[in-house]
């Protein structure tokens, strides 16, 4: 049974068609990127699937469980964990509180258990030395970490991020996707938008381009990186 399905999933915003027609299975343990050009509805789809933006046609289902009518909550609470393109922790919090406001109210984390749990994902994404520093202070690269980090914290069954290299230096960049790769490795389920294109193909084993809210292509990154289509469209290349 495919963690995650969509089924012909349609989200119009007056007459702009966001997202048209998007059917996709994700299997358990997979990481498949995203990519497309601006505006191709990639984040729409992404707050399809988390719930804070409803369908207007289409099913989802997470784990076989219709989550389609759910709330963005209710999702969380179903398995989904998301990172934002902009980082947006509660500023005023240390790294660590961050964490424990995530654990409690999106992981249902018992006030014993919370706190070791916490710690133990900041250790994995390398966060471990900076748990006492306020989250408004926090250079990119770990403003970044703490996304996936929250995400994490939920005990989610899938994994989406958004654009989470976006902005890093190469060396940052390397850093972080390196603490993804081993994420994923531990069995974790990835869904990835992003234009840092050597990065998400160092991680996922299937890329899907989306193009005008509409699915191009799907496919080994290889073999969709080759496509004429995609290089004219993605990469403005005239094919």
């Amino acid at each position: 049974m495919p963690i995650l399905s969509l089924n012909a999933v349609s989200k119009s915003f007056g007459a702009l068609k966001a997202t048209d027609d998007v059917s996709f299975d994700l299997t358990r343990g997979e990481a498949l990127g995203i990519i497309g050009p601006n505006g191709a509805g990639k984040s729409t789809l992404f707050n399809l699937i988390t719930g804070t933006v409803s369908a207007d046609q289409g099913e989802i289902t997470l784990k076989g469980r219709a989550i389609t009518r759910m709330s963005a909550m209710e999702r969380c609470k179903a398995g989904i964990g998301r990172s934002f393109q902009i980082p947006q922790p509660f500023g005023h919090l240390s790294v660590y509180e961050n964490l424990l406001v995530a654990a409690r109210f999106g992981g249902n984390e018992s006030a014993a258990d919370a706190p070791d749990f916490c710690m133990q994902i900041l250790e994995r994404t390398r966060l471990g030395t900076q748990a006492d520093t306020p989250a408004g202070g926090l250079p990119l690269l770990s403003r970044k970490r703490l996304e996936l980090a929250r995400a994490m914290a939920t005990r989610p069954k899938l994994i989406l991020l958004d654009e989470i290299a976006g902005g890093l230096t190469e060396g940052e960049c390397g850093e972080l996707v390196e603490t993804i790769r081993q994420i994923h490795a531990e069995g974790a389920s990835i869904i990835w938008i992003e234009h840092v294109l050597h990065a998400l193909t160092n991680v996922v084993s299937r890329l899907l381009v989306l193009n005008f809210g509409k699915m191009l292509m799907v496919g080994e990154p290889d073999v969709v990186m080759a496509s004429p289509e995609v290089k004219e469209i993605y990469l403005g290349i005239d094919a």
